[in-house]
């Protein structure tokens, strides 16, 4: 099960994702795989914190002007490319093809772009999108 946690860098409650991610791993176990975009700050970061700490399985999909990590899924010569602000929508477009189930974790009343951008390309992919501002279970 390939569980993609997206969100806003504004989201603070870092506890709420790492409850969440303890629920994935103990109804999913090794068959868990979270999947993130590599945003240091917010909920792609607790995302990975969480992940990485429980022993989660864990990938994520960078934009293609970051630089290459071990949890990258595509190979090194993807990465290190000059800035452009396309690459967030792309790297959405890959999380949204390779997950089977998309999470948004955004502060209430707050819009992000970036997050609606890969729901957006999850729901054209019709995969399962859970919004976690309306709180509910997977």
């Amino acid at each position: 099960m390939r569980v993609a946690i997206v969100g806003s860098r504004k989201y603070t409650n870092k506890r709420k994702i790492q409850e969440f991610v303890f629920k994935l791993k103990q109804k999913w176990g090794d068959k868990l795989e979270v999947v993130s975009g590599g945003q240091k700050d917010g909920a792609d970061g607790y995302a990975k914190k969480y992940s990485l700490e429980f022993g989660v399985n864990y990938s994520e999909f960078p934009p293609k002007h970051y630089q290459y990590n071990q949890h990258c899924v595509l190979e090194s010569y993807n990465y290190g490319r000059k800035y452009a602000t396309w690459h967030y929508h792309h790297r959405n477009k890959q999380i949204a093809e390779y997950c089977d189930v998309m999470v948004a974790f955004i502060p209430k009343d707050l819009v992000s772009k970036g997050t609606e951008s890969a729901l957006h390309e999850a729901t054209k992919r019709e995969k399962k999108v859970v919004d976690r501002k309306l709180d509910r279970e997977l």
